[in-house]
């Protein structure tokens, strides 16, 4: 969990390739963390796909009820939900084949990330997805 070489994977390698990002738990308040964090990845290039039931759209992207909704596989699933989402989180990645989970800073679920880890999903978890590409810029 958080090896350096996941990270930089994650943010687009040392090409820098923007990835898509499923953004579970994205709100339309442009005062919470989600909300500005996936602006921040939005204009450096990451498509966003937000994973919110309570939403039409935002960002300018139209918002989907689950991971399984989603149009595409995403090439990273971002977390901005409490730990005790992240095991359903989890289990709904593993029926998809998604393999990067990004679990943002403050939200911790040790045993959500070793069945994760132990299934092939990379994980990153306590870490913001901004202030590492900006430290990686």
């Amino acid at each position: 969990m958080n090896e350096s070489e996941v990270i930089l994977d994650m943010l687009g390698g040392k090409a820098r390739e923007p990835r898509t990002l499923a953004v579970v738990g994205l709100s339309a308040d442009h005062a919470r963390p989600s909300f500005y964090v996936s602006e921040y990845m939005q204009k450096h290039g990451f498509r966003i796909l937000p994973v919110n039931p309570a939403l039409e759209s935002v960002l300018g992207e139209k918002s989907y009820p689950s991971l399984t909704e989603l149009p595409l596989k995403p090439d990273v699933v971002n977390v901005f939900r409490l730990p005790k989402f992240i095991p359903a989180i989890v289990d709904e990645m593993l029926a998809l084949g998604l393999k990067n989970l990004w679990v943002q800073q403050g939200i911790l679920h040790a045993e959500a990330a070793a069945r994760a880890e132990a299934a092939g999903i990379h994980v990153v978890m306590d870490r913001c997805i901004m202030v590492e590409h900006r430290r990686l810029r």
